[in-house]
């Protein structure tokens, strides 16, 4: 704290009482000697463990998030380095279970969803998820109109099996998912027209807050959970070589994953899950506080009251 200027110190108070409620701008401090300093950890990693996560160790836990600009390489003085808390998140990764976390993720069965952007209707009937598992899949990739703007993907927000209002082109490097909030840019989900919310999903809204953000970042796609309660993510390439379904990963408030891999999704091509049909390499689920899968009463994606399904541009 003694290397850190006045009106940067003035700036870590106000970010620690927002609890990163806000983009904040860098706090630079210079590296200096780290003798002396508690366990030899630099500035970044003791000031996260002390307004965020007490069980934090080692610096390679944690992940510039993609507004830093150390993060983008762009602080220009290697003497210095961000510490601001809540430019960073911590990893979470497949395979493993943060500190008091639920199970590893799980890994299930996947079905052609996604349709064509403009005609998606919702499905009805007792056997809507067993007809998606079973009816082939019309084009799904974006028109080249969508590709000559810039737009890397669309957004779409589902109730259960209806999607709600037009779909969201995100052209920026990031976007922000949220709902309700009075600050803040991106896709607000309280923007979008709905005749009728049952009582589940007015509960789940109410758990989505500050929501998401979601980066195209070099290499692929990565999503930060900003809110303050669990997300959970499926896309094809979270699913460990070899894998007979997909994997769905739980990410915790604050944690951070890389959700989609456009090297893995080229090198597969179309992907063909036994027994249950061809299944969309450039698309990720996200479905917001509620889980699905065999550990679950919600077998299927679509019986969760609110979730975002991203419609990836293929590069």
């Amino acid at each position: 704290f003694k290397k850190l200027k006045d009106e940067e110190l003035e700036l870590l108070v106000q970010v620690v009482e927002s609890r990163g409620a806000w983009e904040s701008g860098c706090i630079l401090a210079p590296w200096g000697d780290l003798r002396g300093v508690k366990q030899g950890l630099p500035p970044q990693v003791l000031l996260c463990r002390l307004f965020r996560w007490p069980d934090l160790h080692q610096s390679h836990e944690l992940k510039h998030l993609c507004y830093c600009a150390e993060g983008q390489g762009a602080c220009g003085d290697l003497a210095v380095l961000c510490c601001n808390p809540h430019h960073f998140s911590r990893l979470a990764v497949p395979g493993t279970s943060p500190p008091h976390s639920p199970p590893p993720p799980l890994h299930l069965g996947t079905w052609g969803l996604r349709t064509a952007p403009e005609t998606l209707t919702p499905s009805a009937g007792p056997c809507a998820e067993a007809s998606l598992l079973c009816s082939p899949l019309p084009d799904t990739s974006l028109s080249w109109s969508t590709v000559k703007d810039g737009c890397w993907c669309k957004l779409a927000y589902w109730e259960y099996r209806t999607r709600v209002g037009r779909l969201y082109a995100v052209h920026e490097a990031s976007v922000n998912v949220f709902c309700e909030l009075p600050w803040g840019s991106g896709f607000c989900l309280a923007q979008l027209p709905a005749a009728y919310r049952s009582c589940a999903v007015q509960r789940a809204r109410g758990k989505i807050g500050r929501g998401l953000l979601l980066s195209r970042e070099p290499g692929g796609v990565w999503a930060y959970n900003r809110s303050e309660h669990p997300i959970f993510i499926s896309s094809p390439t979270l699913s460990p070589p070899g894998a007979c379904g997909l994997t769905v990963l739980k990410v915790l408030p604050g944690y951070s994953a890389k959700v989609f891999d456009y090297a893995w999704a080229g090198d597969r091509g179309g992907w063909q899950l036994p027994g249950e049909g061809p299944c969309d390499a450039h698309s990720i689920r996200i479905s917001f506080a509620k889980g699905w899968g065999p550990c679950y009463s919600r077998q299927f994606i679509t019986s969760c009251p609110c979730w975002l399904e991203v419609l990836l541009n293929q590069p």
